[in-house]
């Protein structure tokens, strides 16, 4: 039986997911170009961005793509691109298909480069697992048990990505210093709540968020020094050199604030909360129970610290630990709540997200298992698998982090 608030949730998602559409916001933010550009696309949404630049720019000197699997399969209504290098990389652990899809892109830059011919990178949410060049000394092996460290750390985007960028040649303004002198403009969709572009794909065409000093002292904080690789180790304890950066011009077409409003358009009853949901998952679960009764949406991105063996993702785990707060606080009448990643994958599933309601509990323990215990161990997808409480929409083709929302009665 559809609960009668799913309708009417799963629409207002789907239209904060459909006011990030990549290849829109490509349509109506694409400048002017003396000469055709080369065209670097990198993230969840490349394939999408790449195909509207090609269908409003022509022919193009080169086109290299680099984006998830997922998304690469999704060819329907693109134009033709027989100049286009298309790089299905790994995410959120980097492979070997993304290092070579590296090496195509400075090799790209530096032509563009020798040519006096202008850039255009269209940047969106995964560039940074999609596209490993890491810097002398470090292996991609290196950058795998990184990342890996790193995703179990609990860490948010801005942390990750000011520890990757000290480790890559393309991070942090590295594709400005191949592409240089040639102009480059950057079409940004944000996956980042506040939209630090430095943190976007974690900033090829813009400054660093950090220093070495300073990813050093995050690593210890996060108690993962000891486990890295002591080649990782030995370049972040080398000096920074500062370096100037050259100029580019950076526009943002897509963010997590835009779908919120979106989604508010769509459900017009709902409370928008435009203070973004950040932080873990067991805090903050506590502000989503905190906002009442009535609809509310809200946007953002949580973490979540991985301690068990399980598998799920942040949704996932904040729609069900929501599940055993209000069954802890006896809400009344039917209630339902959505959340989900707009790119339409949670941590390493194949679900967006996760959708929770009154009777999502009594089902999973029907099922015979113990939602508490199944949460300890990090497998919130195991138990709302087994209560038909997955919300699976398969790859979006855009990322602009998570939206949720709320429905009390």
């Amino acid at each position: 039986m559809i609960h009668p608030y799913y309708t009417q949730a799963s629409a207002a998602f789907h239209a904060g997911v459909a006011a990030a559409d990549p290849a829109e916001a490509v349509r109506r933010s694409l400048p002017e170009f003396d000469m055709p550009p080369t065209v670097i696309a990198v993230g969840k949404a490349a394939l999408s961005m790449a195909g509207m630049a090609r269908s409003l720019l022509g022919p193009l000197p080169a086109l290299v793509v680099a984006t998830n699997p997922e998304n690469a399969a999704r060819t329907d209504g693109l134009p033709p691109m027989p100049e286009a290098r298309i790089f299905a990389a790994a995410h959120p652990i980097p492979d070997q298909i993304g290092l070579d899809a590296a090496q195509a892109v400075k090799a790209a830059l530096v032509a563009a480069s020798r040519a006096g011919r202008p850039v255009l990178c269209l940047i969106s949410g995964g560039g940074s697992a999609l596209l490993p060049a890491p810097v002398v000394g470090v292996s991609l092996q290196d950058k795998m048990a990184v990342n890996a460290q790193l995703l179990a750390s609990g860490a948010d985007i801005e942390v990750m990505n000011l520890i990757r960028q000290q480790l890559s040649e393309l991070k942090g303004g590295g594709m400005l210093r191949y592409a240089a002198p040639s102009p480059v403009t950057a079409l940004i969709l944000s996956d980042v709540i506040g939209d630090d572009l430095r943190a976007v794909a974690s900033g090829p065409t813009v400054s660093p968020i950090g220093t070495k000093a300073e990813a050093r002292d995050i690593l210890h904080q996060l108690d993962i020094w000891e486990a890295l690789p002591e080649t990782v180790r030995r370049v972040l304890l080398s000096a920074d050199v500062p370096q100037d950066l050259p100029d580019a011009r950076n526009l943002l077409i897509g963010s997590n604030g835009q779908s919120l409003a979106a989604m508010g358009a769509a459900y017009p009853a709902a409370r928008l909360h435009p203070q973004p949901l950040i932080g873990d998952v067991t805090e903050a679960v506590r502000r989503v129970a905190d906002m009442g009764r009535g609809a509310h949406v809200f946007g953002g991105e949580t973490t979540v610290k991985l301690t068990g063996t399980g598998r799920g993702g942040r949704n996932q785990d904040l729609a069900l630990r929501l599940a055993l707060l209000a069954e802890a606080e006896a809400w009344q009448g039917p209630w339902l709540y959505l959340q989900a990643g707009t790119d339409g994958r949670d941590g390493p599933t194949d679900a967006a997200g996760g959708v929770v309601c009154e009777t999502i509990l009594a089902r999973i323990r029907a099922a015979g298992l113990d939602p508490a215990g199944l949460l300890d161990n990090n497998d919130a997808y195991r138990a709302l698998a087994a209560a038909g409480g997955l919300h699976i929409t398969g790859a979006t083709g855009t990322n602009v982090a998570d939206l949720g929302l709320l429905i009390r009665s």
